[in-house]
């Protein structure tokens, strides 16, 4: 099975015709986003390496082929032009972890009508999700103010993919880790995780469960400590590191957040255990953590999951992929709410003497900035082939923090702000 049946029914009925009619020039199509959502002052941009993979996976098979032909639709000249299609035009793009706002292009494909159209239901799947995911994550990241944030978002992600990709996106967003296995391997995240009240409850009591998990594993002894009486819990871990337990750290996962965190601190302070780390989770999101957080509550790390990996409170975003050019000639729509800009872009970034961004300027892609700035769209394949090294994970998180440094400071707040994109 190949990967290309992943696609909307009407790209290929659309590319059949392009061939039949002679539509074969070179077309520029744009993946941009239209209109920043309320909940959202800026986007961090994700999934790049992942639309490259899937680019170079994306030919239809010899079962993608008879399943089409059995549709009835196609033309035995078209079965075969899909048989041997392998994508081979241009493909420009924002780097992964940059901050982006809207009508600024994520993504920009030049090559054959037919080609660029193919490619339009993956490159949106993929660009978007991980886009999204990303963005969500900035904001717990900014809300910790400078506290750990982790993933535990795999188990009510829709779907095994999107936990796998949401991890990926959140780690470029400033995570320190997951839960996620599978994402560890794969991507090289560091990975996290203790115990669940199930763990706790098998045991005839907490004092035991504790103990037989510092004993399995003693460099990573996190106790639970919210399965029946949290602050009798932390009671009772204080005890046991008298008896010399090793305690790495206590997680609070129900209840009142900022009370608890109080007096397990307390609790764990007066026995001199102070570098014993509170960790708390249980649907947080940006909003839990900023009140957390400003009430002074004494966590160190936050672990959070549902909200982040589905983009709970804006599950997505106004994204678009659109002619914009075709044989050297614009394309553009004029329907009001969803006009686009014609040609390929480029997008100079604009910053004070002081480092910090100051608006963006969209221009045609070979036109220079008459303010200079710097180019942020890069070539990325040339008649298929990947023309530039792409950064590592790691690096492109440290893109996205040198971005988020950047970011002015009303940004940085979860209300929304504006920022100026000029688009010439």
């Amino acid at each position: 099975m190949g990967l290309a049946l992943n696609t909307d029914l009407y790209e290929l009925t659309m590319a059949q015709s392009y061939l039949e009619s002679g539509k074969l020039g070179d077309a520029v199509f744009s993946l941009f986003i239209r209109r920043l959502p309320r909940e959202r002052g800026f986007l961090v941009s994700a999934g790049l390496e992942t639309l490259l993979e899937a680019l170079r996976e994306f030919r239809f098979s010899e079962e993608d082929i008879d399943y089409l032909g059995g549709l009835g639709r196609f033309s035995d000249d078209f079965l075969d032009y899909l048989e041997n299609y392998r994508f081979s035009g241009d493909l420009y793009a924002v780097p992964e972890g940059r901050i982006v706002f809207e009508n600024e292009p994520l993504i920009q494909v030049e090559a054959s009508l037919p080609d660029a159209q193919i490619i339009e239901t993956v490159v949106i799947n993929v660009i978007h999700f991980q886009t999204l995911v990303a963005s969500k994550a900035a904001r717990s990241l900014l809300a910790a103010q400078g506290k750990g944030v982790i993933d535990f978002g795999l188990r009510r992600a829709h779907g095994l993919e999107a936990g796998l990709y949401a991890a990926r996106a959140a780690y470029i967003a400033g995570f320190h880790g997951t839960s996620n296995l599978e994402a560890g391997r794969r991507f090289g995240i560091p990975v996290v995780g203790t115990m669940a009240h199930s763990y706790v409850m098998v045991f005839d009591s907490e004092e035991e469960a504790f103990k037989s998990f510092a004993k399995s594993f003693p460099e990573n002894s996190i106790f639970l400590i919210d399965t029946y009486d949290t602050v009798k819990a932390a009671e009772k871990v204080v005890e046991l590191a008298k008896t010399g337990v090793p305690v790495i750290g206590v997680r609070i996962d129900s209840g009142d957040l900022a009370v608890l965190s109080k007096r397990g601190r307390g609790i764990l302070d007066d026995a001199g255990l102070r570098d014993v780390k509170i960790i708390v989770s249980g649907g947080l999101d940006e909003y839990d953590i900023r009140e957390l957080v400003n009430g002074g509550a004494p966590v160190d790390i936050f672990a959070v999951g549902t909200k982040v990996v589905t983009s709970s409170d804006r599950p997505y975003l106004d994204i678009a992929y659109k002619l914009v050019e075709y044989k050297g000639e614009p394309k553009f729509k004029l329907s009001p709410g969803k006009i686009t800009f014609p040609y390929k872009r480029q997008v100079y970034r604009h910053y004070s003497s002081e480092g910090v961004m100051e608006y963006d300027e969209v221009v045609k892609y070979n036109d220079e900035s008459p303010d200079g700035g710097e180019a942020l769209v890069l070539q990325i394949l040339e008649d298929g082939r990947q023309t530039r090294t792409l950064p590592g994970l790691k690096e492109i998180r440290e893109d996205f923090m040198r971005d988020l440094e950047a970011l002015p400071e009303n940004l940085k707040r979860l209300e929304y702000a504006p920022y100026r994109v000029m688009v010439r």
